[in-house]
Protein backbone atom coordinates (compact mmCIF):
# COMPACT_ATOMS: atom_id res chain seq x y z
CA UNK A 1 0.00 0.00 0.00
CA UNK A 2 1.37 3.46 -0.91
CA UNK A 3 2.16 6.21 1.52
CA UNK A 4 0.21 9.39 0.84
CA UNK A 5 3.55 11.71 0.35
CA UNK A 6 4.38 8.46 -2.51
CA UNK A 7 0.57 9.49 -3.33
CA UNK A 8 2.04 12.93 -3.40
CA UNK A 9 5.24 12.82 -5.78
CA UNK A 10 2.89 10.88 -8.30
CA UNK A 11 0.62 13.60 -8.31
CA UNK A 12 2.96 15.76 -8.65
CA UNK A 13 4.61 14.21 -11.96
CA UNK A 14 1.59 13.75 -13.52
CA UNK A 15 0.52 17.33 -13.05
CA UNK A 16 4.09 18.57 -13.97
CA UNK A 17 4.04 15.74 -17.11
CA UNK A 18 0.63 16.75 -17.57
CA UNK A 19 1.10 21.18 -18.07
CA UNK A 20 4.51 20.28 -20.00
CA UNK A 21 3.93 20.95 -23.92
CA UNK A 22 4.75 18.18 -26.07
CA UNK A 23 7.67 19.43 -27.62
CA UNK A 24 9.78 20.17 -24.11
CA UNK A 25 9.08 16.33 -23.40
CA UNK A 26 12.30 13.93 -23.60
CA UNK A 27 10.09 12.10 -25.58
CA UNK A 28 9.24 14.58 -28.25
CA UNK A 29 13.31 14.93 -28.06
CA UNK A 30 13.74 11.21 -28.50
CA UNK A 31 11.50 11.40 -31.60
CA UNK A 32 9.06 9.24 -29.98
CA UNK A 33 5.98 11.32 -30.02
CA UNK A 34 5.20 14.44 -32.63
CA UNK A 35 4.30 18.43 -31.09
CA UNK A 36 0.80 17.14 -31.02
CA UNK A 37 1.48 14.07 -28.69
CA UNK A 38 0.68 11.55 -31.77
CA UNK A 39 2.67 8.35 -30.96
CA UNK A 40 5.39 7.90 -33.57
CA UNK A 41 7.76 4.79 -32.29
CA UNK A 42 5.59 2.16 -30.48
CA UNK A 43 7.16 1.37 -26.84
CA UNK A 44 7.82 -2.28 -27.98
CA UNK A 45 10.24 -0.97 -30.71
CA UNK A 46 12.14 1.25 -28.42
CA UNK A 47 16.09 0.33 -28.15
CA UNK A 48 18.05 2.22 -25.98
CA UNK A 49 17.37 3.02 -22.27
CA UNK A 50 16.98 6.56 -22.99
CA UNK A 51 14.34 6.25 -25.24
CA UNK A 52 12.09 4.03 -22.62
CA UNK A 53 12.76 5.95 -19.70
CA UNK A 54 11.30 9.09 -21.73
CA UNK A 55 8.15 7.03 -22.56
CA UNK A 56 7.02 5.09 -19.18
CA UNK A 57 3.79 3.81 -18.99
CA UNK A 58 3.01 6.78 -17.04
CA UNK A 59 4.08 9.21 -20.02
CA UNK A 60 1.87 7.46 -22.13
CA UNK A 61 -0.99 7.78 -19.56
CA UNK A 62 -0.40 11.40 -19.34
CA UNK A 63 0.09 11.91 -23.05
CA UNK A 64 -3.24 10.12 -23.64
CA UNK A 65 -4.80 12.32 -20.94
CA UNK A 66 -3.32 15.41 -22.30
CA UNK A 67 -4.46 14.53 -26.16
CA UNK A 68 -8.33 13.82 -24.54
CA UNK A 69 -8.20 17.20 -22.20
CA UNK A 70 -7.06 18.76 -25.74
CA UNK A 71 -10.15 17.23 -27.61
CA UNK A 72 -12.38 18.51 -24.42
CA UNK A 73 -11.26 21.96 -25.25
CA UNK A 74 -8.94 22.16 -22.36
CA UNK A 75 -5.55 23.25 -23.59
CA UNK A 76 -2.20 25.66 -22.05
CA UNK A 77 -0.45 24.91 -18.80
CA UNK A 78 -2.95 27.18 -16.82
CA UNK A 79 -6.16 25.41 -17.51
CA UNK A 80 -4.77 22.09 -17.45
CA UNK A 81 -3.10 22.10 -13.93
CA UNK A 82 -6.99 23.96 -12.36
CA UNK A 83 -8.71 20.70 -13.81
CA UNK A 84 -5.87 18.12 -12.75
CA UNK A 85 -5.98 19.27 -9.32
CA UNK A 86 -9.69 19.59 -9.50
CA UNK A 87 -9.47 15.67 -10.72
CA UNK A 88 -7.15 14.87 -7.57
CA UNK A 89 -9.06 16.24 -5.11
CA UNK A 90 -12.95 15.36 -5.93
CA UNK A 91 -10.86 11.42 -6.01
CA UNK A 92 -10.19 11.94 -2.46
CA UNK A 93 -11.02 15.10 -0.76
CA UNK A 94 -7.95 13.90 1.79
CA UNK A 95 -5.99 15.87 -1.05
CA UNK A 96 -7.39 19.04 0.33
CA UNK A 97 -5.12 19.45 3.01
CA UNK A 98 -2.39 19.61 0.52
CA UNK A 99 -3.47 21.95 -1.85
CA UNK A 100 -1.69 24.94 -1.22
CA UNK A 101 1.88 22.45 -1.47
CA UNK A 102 0.87 21.13 -4.29
CA UNK A 103 0.24 24.62 -6.02
CA UNK A 104 3.36 26.28 -4.34
CA UNK A 105 5.52 23.17 -5.42
CA UNK A 106 4.34 23.29 -8.94
CA UNK A 107 4.80 27.41 -9.17
CA UNK A 108 7.95 27.19 -7.78
CA UNK A 109 9.17 24.61 -10.46
CA UNK A 110 7.73 26.79 -13.46
CA UNK A 111 9.91 29.57 -11.66
CA UNK A 112 12.96 27.47 -11.64
CA UNK A 113 12.30 26.24 -15.21
CA UNK A 114 11.55 29.97 -16.48
CA UNK A 115 8.10 29.05 -17.89
CA UNK A 116 6.28 31.26 -14.41
CA UNK A 117 5.96 34.08 -17.20
CA UNK A 118 4.17 32.07 -20.22
CA UNK A 119 1.91 30.25 -18.00
CA UNK A 120 0.35 33.58 -16.57
CA UNK A 121 0.57 35.19 -20.05
CA UNK A 122 -1.54 32.73 -21.19
CA UNK A 123 -4.78 34.08 -20.56
CA UNK A 124 -5.18 37.77 -18.98
CA UNK A 125 -8.81 38.43 -19.68
CA UNK A 126 -11.00 38.33 -16.89
CA UNK A 127 -14.04 36.55 -17.22
CA UNK A 128 -17.15 36.65 -15.14
CA UNK A 129 -19.42 33.49 -14.33
CA UNK A 130 -22.58 33.57 -12.09
CA UNK A 131 -22.45 30.09 -11.34
CA UNK A 132 -20.35 28.65 -8.48
CA UNK A 133 -17.28 27.25 -9.44
CA UNK A 134 -16.03 23.60 -7.51
CA UNK A 135 -12.93 24.90 -6.82
CA UNK A 136 -10.51 27.14 -7.69
CA UNK A 137 -6.97 25.86 -8.20
CA UNK A 138 -3.48 28.03 -9.49
CA UNK A 139 -5.97 30.66 -9.43
CA UNK A 140 -8.75 29.89 -12.29
CA UNK A 141 -12.09 28.59 -11.37
CA UNK A 142 -12.91 25.14 -12.11
CA UNK A 143 -16.66 24.49 -13.19
CA UNK A 144 -18.53 21.15 -13.82
CA UNK A 145 -20.56 21.24 -16.81
CA UNK A 146 -22.56 18.18 -17.41
CA UNK A 147 -20.74 15.94 -15.65
CA UNK A 148 -17.16 17.48 -16.43
CA UNK A 149 -14.77 19.48 -14.96
CA UNK A 150 -13.25 22.36 -16.82
CA UNK A 151 -11.83 25.64 -16.52
CA UNK A 152 -13.33 28.57 -16.09
CA UNK A 153 -11.48 29.30 -20.00
CA UNK A 154 -13.61 26.28 -21.39
CA UNK A 155 -17.07 27.11 -19.46
CA UNK A 156 -17.36 31.22 -20.52
CA UNK A 157 -17.04 29.83 -24.01
CA UNK A 158 -20.32 27.78 -23.47
CA UNK A 159 -22.67 30.60 -22.07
Amino acid sequence: MASRPIDLLIAYRVIKLLVTPFERQDAFKQGIIDKDGKVLKKYRTLQKTSEKQSYTMLHRFVFNLKRILAKAGIRGALGSFAVAAALLLRENKEYAQYKSLIESTIINYLKETNQYDDFLAEHREIIEIDDEPVGNFFGVDVYEKEGKLISEFEYAKTL
